[in-house]
């Protein structure tokens, strides 16, 4: 795994190790961190579902005298009361205390099923693709600008996009707003297929009992 930092150049890479016959190496990680001109200047070793450590190296990748490991990371302790081995972070955004004001609570970011109702909704949005690039239609990110960047990667060469501030600037409207978030998604939807508008209204609000009814009717 290659993370990159796009400011300075310098970048993390790290090897996942194979698993052996009995378990040997199983869950272990190891690697360094490079600066722009290529060079280790930390190993960084351990497991990734216990901790990860890191240490000064030098030029070959040795640890520097004087020097010793220290735990950077390790994996918290599993949620009280935790039922699905979620992350203290999945159990955030599908907690209705830390819900945004006025989010209607049939939202479906708000239900342990929402992996499910989002694999479905990437099948149609690979079907909205096609249809726009077969229009010629060019697609732009609501939150995120294009720009005139390329950051190499391990997969080629990728655009780069940057944050533009305006989900911010969206939820703010909102809060400050007496209209709720599915007026304001009703705005936003003026573009979309009908058919398919429909179907995103029905998956993020409508109750699980009738969703199947009427999806499939």
């Amino acid at each position: 795994m290659i993370m990159t930092n796009l400011t300075t150049g310098d970048k993390a890479v790290l090897y996942f190790q194979p698993s052996g016959w009995f378990g040997a190496g199983r869950y272990e990680i190891d690697g360094y961190v490079y600066n722009a001109a290529e060079e280790p200047k930390i190993l960084m070793t351990g497991k990734w579902n216990e901790s990860m450590s890191y240490q000064p190296c030098d030029s070959d990748g040795e640890p520097l005298p004087g020097s010793e490991l220290k735990k950077s990371w390790r994996v918290a302790d599993a949620p009280k009361n935790d039922k699905f081995q979620y992350t203290y972070f999945a159990h955030k955004i599908n907690s209705f205390d830390t819900t945004p004001k006025k989010l209607l609570a049939s939202d479906s970011h708000l239900r342990p099923r929402q992996i499910c109702t989002r694999a479905g909704l990437e099948e149609r949005q690979r079907a909205e693709k096609k249809n726009r690039e077969e229009r010629g239609h060019k697609f732009t990110p609501k939150w995120f600008d294009f720009t005139d960047e390329v950051a190499a990667t391990p997969w080629g060469d990728l655009e780069v996009y940057q944050y533009n501030g305006k989900y911010s600037e969206y939820w703010a409207a909102i809060n400050s707003s007496s209209s709720t978030v599915m007026e304001s998604m009703l705005s936003g939807l003026n573009s979309i297929h009908s058919s398919t508008k429909i179907w995103l209204l029905i998956k993020a609000y409508a109750p699980p009992h009738l969703q199947t009814h009427w999806l499939h009717a």
